[in-house]
């Protein structure tokens, strides 16, 4: 059974974030998040970190470095700076990246 944990708009969380669950980010976080699951970057959303994921998606900030093994969305509010290493990456019409993709092996 897949649980889900919300990290609420006014935590700010720095260090290493590690788990096996969906995470949905409304808050700020900066440092590291490793997640076996799916992580979400809501619409007040701020994260500053390097990320290993199964799926990303952002409807906040992600600034960062992703390496996802499934696929990063970047939704039509979202903006992610850093570089992505995803089978997979949708990016969203009205949404903003910069940074590479590297979609030439599993993230």
């Amino acid at each position: 059974m897949d649980s889900t944990t919300v990290l609420g708009e006014t935590l700010v969380i720095e260090g290493e974030i590690e788990g096996d669950e969906t995470l949905v980010i409304q808050g700020t976080v900066r440092g590291e998040i490793r997640s076996k699951r799916d992580l979400v970057v809501d619409g007040t959303g701020l994260v500053e970190a390097t990320v290993q994921t199964r799926r990303l998606s952002v409807r906040g900030h992600m600034q960062g470095d992703v390496k996802a093994s499934d696929c990063v969305e970047v939704e039509p509010d979202g903006i992610m700076v850093g570089d992505i290493a995803s089978p997979r990456v949708i990016l969203a019409d009205g949404s903003k990246f910069k940074g590479n993709i590297d979609s030439s092996q599993d993230g």
